[in-house]
C-alpha cells in the first residue's frame, strides 16, 4: 500500500493560467453544473444554508466562480492546474475520480486497489493518491457529518463531493475494459473524418445534445423526475451507485451493436449514430438526474 501522500491541499488557490491540453473529464463541465443545478433545487433550506455558508467563506480560490453550480466542476479545475507543471495536484486526486472496474472481472475492490486506509489523523484531502471515487464519496462525507471537522476541511470535503457525485454516475468512469475506461476507444460520430474516444463521447457530446445551457437543461429534467422516482433514487451507497453506473458501461456504453464500422486507416472504427445515441441518451438524462437528487440527498443528511 502506498504511503498517504504528506502535502495538504489548500483552500485558497490561486493558479497562473496555463494551456490545458482536452482530457476526459466525467460528464465535463456542462454535465457537472446540470447535477448541480438538479441538485440545489432539492436541498433542504438548513443544508442550502450551510452549503451557502462554506461556499461563501471561500473567499481565496479563483479556480472558478464561488457559486454552487460553478464550484461543481472545481476538482478538475484543482487537479489539472499544475498537470503541465508540477503535477501536485494532479497525482494527488486524478485517480479520486473513477472507479476503473474491469468489465471482464467486475472486481470493484481491485479498482479501488483494495480501499487504502486513511491515516490516523489524516484528513481526506490528503489521503492517499490511489485510492477511488466510491472511498472519496464516503470519506468526505464523513467529514462534513462531522462537527469537528476544521472549516478549511469541510469547504474542500464540500467542493469534492459536489463533483465526485457527478463523476460516479458516467458510466464510464465505474468501468474499463482494458483501455482507460473508454480513452482509448476510437469512435466517429455525425460528420467528422477525425476519431474522437469513446469516454469523451460520453463526457461532452452526448451531454451537448441535451441542450447548451445547464440551467435550461437541469431545468427540464427537473420536472421528469417524480416524487416517487426521487425517494428511491436517493437511497443506497456510493458503491451500489457505482456499480449500477458499472452495469450501463457494459450494457450501454461498450454495446456497438448494429452499428456500422468505418475505416480510419487501415482501423475499424465504430461510427455511433441514432442506433447507439437512442440507447445512449436516456441513460445520460437519468444518471445526470440522478446524480442531482444523490448529491442533494447526501447534503441534506449530512447538513441537518
Amino acid at each position: 500500500m502506498k504511503h498517504a501522500r504528506a502535502i495538504m491541499l489548500s483552500v485558497g488557490v490561486t493558479v497562473v493560467s496555463v494551456a490545458i491540453p482536452q482530457i476526459a473529464a466525467a460528464w465535463g463541465d456542462e454535465g457537472h453544473e446540470i447535477v448541480a443545478v438538479i441538485a440545489y433545487g432539492y436541498l433542504t433550506p438548513a443544508a442550502r444554508q450551510q452549503v451557502d455558508a462554506l461556499l461563501a467563506a471561500d473567499t481565496l480560490d479563483t479556480l472558478t466562480a464561488p457559486d454552487f453550480m460553478s464550484r461543481a466542476t472545481w476538482a478538475d479545475k484543482y487537479r489539472d492546474s499544475d498537470r503541465r507543471t508540477t503535477k501536485v495536484h494532479y497525482n494527488a486526486t486524478h485517480n479520486w475520480h473513477f472507479v476503473d472496474t474491469e468489465v471482464d472481472d467486475g472486481n470493484m475492490d481491485t479498482a479501488c486497489n483494495n480501499h487504502p486506509s486513511l491515516n490516523p489523523g489524516t484528513t481526506a484531502s490528503a489521503g492517499p493518491p490511489n485510492d477511488c471515487v466510491v472511498d472519496k464519496i464516503d470519506q468526505f462525507t464523513t467529514e462534513l457529518r462531522d462537527s469537528s471537522t476544521p472549516q478549511a476541511e469541510k469547504i474542500l470535503a464540500l467542493k469534492f463531493l459536489m463533483h465526485f457525485v457527478g463523476d460516479v454516475h458516467q458510466p464510464l468512469h465505474a468501468a474499463d475494459h482494458h483501455d482507460r475506461g473508454g480513452n482509448t476507444v476510437q469512435v466517429l460520430f455525425a460528420k467528422r473524418t477525425k476519431p474522437d474516444n469513446l469516454h469523451a463521447y460520453w463526457d461532452d457530446e452526448l451531454v451537448d445534445r441535451l441542450g447548451q445551457d445547464p440551467k435550461t437543461v437541469a431545468a427540464a429534467l427537473t420536472k421528469q423526475i417524480s416524487t416517487t422516482q426521487a425517494g428511491e433514487w436517493s437511497k443506497g451507497s456510493s458503491a451500489d451507485w457505482a456499480k449500477e453506473s458499472f452495469g450501463l458501461a457494459k450494457d450501454v456504453s461498450y454495446n456497438f451493436t448494429g452499428e456500422a464500422i468505418a475505416d480510419d486507416h487501415g482501423t475499424s472504427v465504430p461510427h455511433l449514430d441514432a442506433t447507439y445515441d437512442n440507447r445512449a441518451l436516456p441513460v445520460v438524462r437519468e444518471q445526470l438526474s440522478k446524480a442531482g437528487v444523490r448529491l442533494a440527498a447526501t447534503l441534506n443528511d449530512v447538513l441537518k
